[in-house]
């Protein structure tokens, strides 16, 4: 395992943040590809992708240039405001880079410079995206949950993370069963739908990840957090309409949480 010293630590937020970029797009763009999916009947409907069309500002659609895409610099060599309209830029996308540079910072100080430091990276940025788009638009879009679902057997499968390819499998079956049971029989006592697929999914991904011992304690703090979270917002008035509360966001925090510190530390820390 190679050791993290300053210079390849700096090396790894620059990726990071340049990834971050890029969750930015996914973030922004997924949830109106999913929403409004243009049909192939329709030759003459601009496209619209992760690719195309080019970056521009949504305000008054101006073209970027170049360097207003540097990460982070940009933000802060703009003043945070558009170059063209001085519509003020959203803080969210510094955030995000700057989060993911942390991000991949800490999984290579946690685990060196090595390809599980790199699986387990690439695990925390699919779920911080994850995070905010269902918090943003409480959609957990298909494209990023069966991808980590997949990736996790695939690294499991061919040991680039330290989870038994077995355990990954019985993950996967019994985070998707697990909360698809207990949505299940909340709709056919209240006849009413209490969570989303998506979340299914999410938990079943994190399952491959984390093993199925590993559920448990994630549903439990997710669980906790998003309570404390829902009463505090309901307080202020700040709850999605319908008082709906996304799931989401806190199994994507607690299994993080828990890919990072492990199972018994975060148990332990939190008294249970």
């Amino acid at each position: 395992m190679t050791e993290l010293n300053f210079g390849s630590g700096v090396l790894v937020v620059i990726l990071g943040i340049l990834v971050g970029s890029f969750t930015n797009v996914l973030i922004h763009r997924l949830p109106l590809m999913v929403m409004n999916p243009v049909e192939s009947t329709h030759d003459a409907a601009p496209r619209y992708d992760i690719c195309q069309p080019a970056s521009h500002c949504p305000q008054c659609h101006t073209p970027l240039r170049a360097w207003h895409n540097i990460p982070l610099l940009s933000f802060l060599w703009l003043r945070g405001r558009c170059s063209f309209c001085q519509h003020p830029i959203g803080w969210v996308y510094p955030a995000i880079e700057a989060a993911t540079g942390l991000l991949w910072l800490a999984c290579a100080w946690r685990w060196g410079l090595t390809l599980n430091a790199l699986c387990w990276a690439w695990f925390g940025t699919s779920l911080l995206a994850m995070a905010v788009i269902d918090w943003q638009t409480t959609l957990l879009p298909d494209d990023l949950t069966q991808t980590l679902l997949w990736a996790g057997l695939i690294a499991s499968a061919n040991h680039w993370v330290a989870m038994p390819l077995e355990d990954a499998v019985w993950g996967a079956v019994a985070g998707y069963a697990s909360l698809w049971s207990v949505a299940y029989v909340f709709e056919q006592l209240t006849h009413k739908e209490g969570m989303g697929a998506g979340d299914f999914k999410l938990l079943a991904a994190l399952g491959a990840w984390l093993g199925p011992l590993a559920l448990i304690p994630l549903v439990l703090l997710a669980s906790t957090a998003g309570v404390v979270v829902g009463l505090v917002l309901k307080t202020h008035n700040k709850l999605h309409e319908g008082g709906y509360l996304p799931f989401g966001p806190f199994l994507a925090i607690a299994g993080g949480l828990l890919a990072f510190c492990g199972s018994e530390r975060v148990m332990r820390l939190i008294g249970w």
